[in-house]
């Protein structure tokens, strides 16, 4: 048979305030009610109600603080949060009840014995509710949903469903995920507010000074403690660290104003600026949340630096203590999205029409292709994220080929729902390899942690390239020039920033490394020869032969004493360890 309460927990309370019985729900959290796992949470709760002071918890009742945070303030630990059945009632057997008093102890809340010094009332109404005066509803499952209609959850088990029904319609494959909290600093003034209270009236007791807020559990930590296990299980996946992410967001823009206009005016705190998207029933998943999440992080770091340094008289001219009844929960937003996917390699370029990545000039396209698209359009739909970029170890010219053993590179896919594994990897290098075009080929493939784009940029600045060139010279070649060219080891050179780049890179005086060079002669003709020279990285080839109007000096034409010309360019080779 299901109860009453069991089949108002069935209820799912969508964002807009409709409400829809979801029957795998309430079967699921009436089993859970009802399992030994269930007992064994309350059992846990009534141990650790034994070391509670009566007259505190009494106290904390009756000015709005909610049961999970009175568990947290005395440091109590272990499976009690993730108790769906945790409530008020809970503190029954601990509390003494006046004599002829008809105040008693109800499901959701307490009775107050007495507001004559302002206290709250803690029997609870659907008209006017009553949200915890410390973590504003969000250790109640309460929040503000969209068009700012309150969504109250009886369980916990309603706010792990919403985020399982995100993962799920988002298409994720996961194994673990990272769980991150992030909540308004006006918490943490509500609770500095709480404990002024306490030390006030209770701070000469030997329970205050042992374990009241010197062994407290955060609101982030309580959270995390109510809802992880059952995310595990919805999920079938371990918590812990993870590239898979699930974001739980709260503000309270009313009550963070008060705080924040209070700093600025006595501290000169910088106003917070949001920027995440409205998520609370999962129908965006991502938009730009990186970044708007940084900033966030960022401005609520500085208001918690700036209320800890506030003394406690200052800080009580602009707070009230006990804090304010509460009548609005906070706002939840949340996110789930992974950590770009890095896929290395080494790509070749056969094409003398194919730039490194895509290239418009006044809306018309550069060349045939690009690398970035080849490779990227056939690694995106494989991890199925929401777009890429591309990063390689230097550049070649959209008229230089990439030969040899390959150029480094890396593709960091963002919010990928798939990681690939090395057979999928090895039918992706297969794929792009076999294209009928065969403008580009990539070889050694993987998926690389964040070390991958660290092992590229390690070598970058150092590594050496070696270079096949066509050149054309206004006389015929002796051979006291190859004499002279094969001769010359690591030869230094100055080179301004090239004529031709100079509308995109600053005017620079740059001094390079030609480590050697050695003339290859052409069957047949006496001014083309084939010029093949390793080099330091940045070095510009093409006017290393021409001379540039004389703004690389020494050249190759300035050594030979006569005008040279490039015709080709190859790139035999990249000397870097990454991806061989």
């Amino acid at each position: 048979m299901t109860t009453e309460n069991e089949e108002e927990s069935a209820q799912v309370i969508t964002s807009d305030g409709e409400a829809h019985v979801n029957a795998e729900v309430g079967e699921a959290q009436v089993e859970m009610a009802g399992s030994e796992e269930a007992n064994k949470m309350m059992i846990v709760s009534e141990d650790a109600l034994l070391s509670l002071p009566p007259v505190a918890v009494e106290d904390l009742l009756s000015i709005g603080v909610c049961t999970r945070c009175i568990f947290r303030l005395f440091g109590i630990r272990g499976h009690t949060y993730s108790c769906s059945l945790l409530s008020p009632s809970i503190f029954s057997p601990l509390l003494e009840k006046p004599k002829g008093s008809d105040d008693h102890v109800v499901e959701h809340g307490f009775k107050a014995y007495g507001d004559s010094n302002g206290r709250h009332s803690l029997e609870e109404s659907e008209i006017d509710p009553v949200f915890c005066s410390i973590c504003l509803g969000i250790l109640q499952f309460s929040f503000m949903g969209e068009k700012e209609i309150c969504v109250e959850r009886k369980h916990f088990n309603d706010v792990t469903e919403s985020i399982v029904k995100l993962v799920k319609r988002e298409g994720h494959e996961i194994d673990s995920f990272s769980l991150e909290v992030s909540i308004p600093p006006i918490i943490l003034a509500n609770e500095r507010a709480v404990w002024l209270y306490m030390k006030k009236n209770y701070g000469s007791e030997l329970w205050f000074s042992e374990k009241f807020l010197a062994e407290h559990i955060s609101v982030k930590d309580a959270l995390k403690l109510s809802i992880t296990s059952s995310l595990e299980t919805l999920l079938a996946a371990k918590s812990g660290i993870s590239s898979f992410r699930i974001r739980l967001t709260y503000t309270h823009s009313k009550a963070s104003l008060k705080l924040e206009n209070f700093l600025e005016r006595d501290q000169g705190c910088k106003r917070r600026k949001t920027g995440i998207v409205d998520n609370v029933d999962g129908s965006n998943v991502l938009h730009s949340a990186e970044g708007s999440e940084h900033s966030n992080g960022e401005t609520d770091a500085a208001i918690n630096r700036s209320l800890s340094r506030l003394q406690d008289h200052v800080f009580c001219e602009g707070f009230k203590s006990p804090p304010e009844k509460v009548n609005e929960s906070c706002k939840l937003e949340f996110v789930c999205y992974r950590t770009p996917i890095y896929i290395g390699g080494r790509y070749l370029k056969y094409s003398r029409n194919v730039s490194q990545t895509r290239w418009v000039i006044d809306d018309e396209r550069m060349g045939e292709a690009s690398v970035e698209e080849i490779i990227g359009s056939h690694i995106l739909p494989i991890c199925r994220g929401d777009n890429y970029k591309f990063h390689a170890a230097g550049r070649e010219d959209i008229d230089v080929r990439m030969l040899g053993s390959g150029r480094p590179f890396l593709v960091e896919v963002h919010n990928g729902r798939h990681v690939p594994s090395k057979v999928s990897i090895e039918e992706m290098e297969d794929k792009i390899n076999n294209l009928e075009e065969r403008l580009v080929r990539v070889r050694n493939l993987q998926v690389l942690g964040s070390e991958g784009w660290t092992l590229m940029r390690e070598g970058e600045a150092e590594k050496q390239k070696q270079y096949a060139a066509l050149v054309w010279i206004s006389r015929p070649l002796e051979d006291e020039d190859l004499q002279t060219i094969t001769s010359l080891k690591d030869m230094c050179i100055l080179q301004r920033t090239p004529i031709r780049v100079l509308h995109r890179r600053s005017p620079l005086d740059r001094e390079k490394i030609i480590h050697w060079m050695k003339i290859e002669r052409i069957v047949g003709s006496a001014q083309y020869f084939m010029l093949h020279l390793c080099t330091q990285a940045g070095t510009y080839i093409k006017e290393f032969v021409h001379g540039d109007l004389g703004r690389t000096h020494p050249s190759l034409g300035s050594i030979l004493g006569c005008r040279a010309e490039i015709l080709q360019l190859d790139v035999t080779d990249v000397k870097m360890d990454c991806f061989n």
